[in-house]
C-alpha cells in the first residue's frame, strides 16, 4: 500500500541505509549532487562504523573537489566496498588526488568506469525486471572485454563487470542490469506527497531511471529537495518523478545548483541571457584550434559538444554572428542554447528543451545527430584516441563519462588538441612559428587507453577529422593523413617528426586558413548540406 513520504534530516536519512547496500546516486559533478546526503552517510560511518561495505553507482558522477566533495565523503575504508561510475573527481589544479583516487590507484576497492548511457540502460532494464544490456556501444575500447572490461585497476579485473556474448548470430557486450538497493536523487521542490519538481536544476539527469530500479525492486529512494511544497501546488506536468516512488525527502536549503554556483536561473532557463553577455575568448592559439573547428560546421546541424578547447565553438559562432546556426547539445540534457564553460560545463544557457540523460544518451548511441566536437590526449595509427587515462597523472583523467556513448556510432567527430603537449606558439602576421617544443607527443604508435576506437570507425563508415594548432589530419582506411598544414609551419619538422608511425601526406598539402591566425573576424559561414535532413530555422 502506498504510503506518504517521510521528511527526516540527512542524518536519519543515512541511518536507513543498510550494510552491503548498493546504493545509486544521481549527480553530475556539482551538478545535481545530493551533498548533503553523501556527506551524512560519511558522518555517520566515522560515528559509528555503519553503513559498511557499500556498493555506489554514479552515472556521470558525484562531486567536483570544488566545494561539493560528493562521492569522496564515501571514500573511507570500511565504508565502500565497490564503485562504478561514468567518471570521478578529478582536476589538474587539485593539490592531491581525491580520496577516491588514492582507494582506486592503491588497488583497495574494485572501481569501475562503465560509460554512462550504458549505466542508465542498466537501471533500466533492472526496473523492468531484464537481465541486463547488450549493446554495441564500446567494442574494442577500454570498455571491451578484449581490453580492459571497464576495469580501473586490479580488483575490478579479477571481477568482471562485461562479457562478450553472440545472440542472434552477432557478438555483443553484455552487462547485467544494476539492481539498487537505495537510489538517492535530488530535485528541487518536493509537495507533502513526494512530487518531484525541478525548476532550479540545470538538468533532469537520470533520477526516474534511478528510482523506478530501486523502487521495483522492493529498495529505498531517498530524495534530496532544497524546499518542501504543499500537496496539489505543484503542477502535474512539471513533476519528474511522482510521490508514489519516493520513500524519504531530505531538505538542504543551501542546496548548490552546480559546481561553484548557488543559483543562476539562466541555467535553469527561467530567463534567458543576453547573447552579447556571453564572453568571447581572448584571441590566442586555443582560439585559433576552436576556428577551425567551426569551419567544419553545417547549417541545421545538431552537434553533441564535449569538455574541452571545442567547449569554446560556440562562442566563435556568437562572435561571427552565426549563433542559431546550429543546435548545440551536451550529454547532460540541454538542447540548444550555449553551453557553459570550465566548472558550470554541463549547463547551457538560453537552453531550448532540456531532456533527461539517458534520453539524451539514447539519441547519441543511435547516431542520431549530425556531428560530435570532442577533444584527444592521445592519437594512434590506427586513429585511436585516448581521453581516459593517463598513468603518470591518473587523478587528472576523470574517466569517459559520455564520451563512449557518443562517440560510437557518430556520423561525424571533429577530435581538436594541440599536437604535442606543453608547446609554447607565437602567431605574427597570419603564421604560426613554434617557439618551444612540447615535451610530449600526442601521436603515438598504440595509445595507452582506447577511448574511441579508429578500426571500429573505418568498419562503420564514420568521418573522423583531427583538429590541432600546426596541422590537420583525417583518418582513412590506409591510415591518418595530413590534409592542412598552419602558415609558417614546416611539414617535416613540426608534423611528421613529432609522430610515432608515419603519416599519409599528398604532394602538397593545403594550407590552412591564414584568417585563423589573425585576430580579426574570420567572416565564418556555416554552409548548408548539399543533402541530409531538412535543416532547421535559425533562432532569433
Amino acid at each position: 500500500m502506498m504510503t506518504f513520504p517521510r521528511i527526516l534530516q540527512a542524518e536519519e536519512a543515512a541511518a536507513l541505509i543498510p550494510d552491503g547496500a548498493t546504493v545509486t546516486v544521481s549527480s553530475a559533478s556539482g551538478l545535481g549532487c545530493p551533498d548533503a546526503i553523501l556527506a551524512a552517510i560519511g558522518k555517520r560511518f566515522d560515528e559509528t562504523g555503519h553503513p559498511r561495505t557499500l556498493t555506489t553507482v554514479h552515472p556521470i558522477a558525484a562531486g567536483d573537489m570544488s566545494g561539493i566533495k560528493g562521492v569522496d565523503h564515501l571514500a573511507k575504508p570500511g565504508l565502500l566496498a565497490r564503485i562504478i561510475a561514468g567518471s570521478y573527481p578529478s582536476g589538474p589544479s587539485l593539490a592531491e588526488p581525491p580520496a577516491i583516487w588514492k582507494m582506486i590507484t592503491n588497488n583497495e576497492i574494485p572501481a569501475y568506469n562503465i560509460p554512462s548511457g550504458i549505466l542508465f540502460d542498466m537501471h533500466r532494464e533492472a526496473a523492468a525486471m531484464r537481465p541486463g544490456v547488450l549493446t554495441k556501444v564500446g567494442k574494442d575500447t577500454f570498455v571491451d572485454p578484449s581490453h580492459e572490461g571497464c576495469a580501473m585497476n586490479e580488483q575490478a579485473a579479477a571481477e568482471p563487470i562485461v562479457n562478450t556474448v553472440n545472440f542472434d548470430g552477432d557478438d555483443w557486450l553484455y552487462f547485467k542490469s544494476i539492481v539498487p538497493d537505495v537510489a538517492i536523487i535530488r530535485a528541487t521542490t518536493a509537495d507533502e506527497r513526494g512530487n518531484l519538481s525541478y525548476e532550479h536544476e540545470g538538468a533532469y539527469l537520470g533520477p526516474i531511471e534511478q528510482a523506478l530500479s530501486a523502487r521495483n525492486n522492493g529498495g529505498l529512494v531517498i530524495a534530496q529537495v532544497k524546499r518542501l511544497a504543499k500537496s496539489g501546488t505543484l503542477k502535474p506536468h512539471d513533476v519528474l518523478v511522482p510521490g508514489i516512488l519516493v520513500d524519504v525527502i531530505v531538505v538542504a536549503p543551501d542546496q548548490m545548483q552546480t559546481t561553484q554556483t548557488v543559483y543562476d536561473p539562466a541555467i535553469s532557463g527561467e530567463i534567458f541571457r543576453p547573447i552579447d553577455s556571453f564572453t568571447i575568448p581572448e584571441f590566442d592559439i586555443s582560439k585559433v584550434i576552436a576556428r577551425r573547428v567551426a569551419q567544419e560546421l553545417n547549417y541545421g546541424d545538431a552537434v553533441n559538444i564535449g569538455f574541452g578547447i571545442s567547449a569554446n565553438v560556440p562562442r566563435i559562432l556568437i562572435e561571427e554572428g552565426c549563433h542559431g546556426d546550429v543546435t548545440w547539445m551536451i550529454e547532460h540534457g540541454a538542447v540548444g542554447g550555449i553551453p557553459l564553460l570550465d566548472f558550470k560545463f554541463g549547463c547551457s544557457s538560453n537552453a531550448e528543451a532540456i531532456m533527461p540523460s539517458p534520453y539524451n544518451f539514447t539519441y547519441f548511441q543511435g547516431g542520431g545527430f549530425d556531428l560530435s566536437l570532442l577533444s584527444f590526449l592521445q592519437i594512434d595509427r590506427n586513429g585511436s584516441v585516448n581521453v581516459s587515462k593517463l598513468s603518470a597523472r591518473p587523478h587528472v583523467t576523470a574517466g569517459a563519462g559520455g564520451f563512449v556513448d557518443i562517440s560510437s556510432h557518430a556520423k561525424r567527430i571533429v577530435f581538436s588538441g594541440f599536437y604535442t603537449a606543453g608547446a609554447k606558439f607565437e602567431i605574427v602576421d597570419g603564421t604560426l612559428r613554434i617557439v618551444k617544443e612540447g615535451k610530449v607527443d600526442k601521436l603515438v604508435e598504440a595509445v595507452e587507453h582506447v577511448s574511441f576506437s579508429g578500426r571500429r570507425a573505418i568498419e562503420q563508415g564514420q568521418d573522423i577529422t583531427y583538429v590541432t594548432e600546426r596541422c590537420v589530419l583525417k583518418l582513412t582506411p590506409e591510415g591518418i593523413a595530413v590534409v592542412e598544414i598552419a602558415p609558417g609551419i614546416d611539414l617535416e619538422r613540426d608534423v611528421l617528426a613529432h609522430a610515432a608511425f608515419p603519416l599519409l601526406v599528398p604532394s602538397t598539402p593545403k594550407l590552412m586558413d591564414a584568417a585563423l591566425f589573425q585576430p580579426e573576424l574570420l567572416g565564418l559561414q556555416i554552409p548548408r548540406r548539399e543533402s541530409g535532413p531538412k535543416t532547421q530555422r535559425r533562432a532569433a
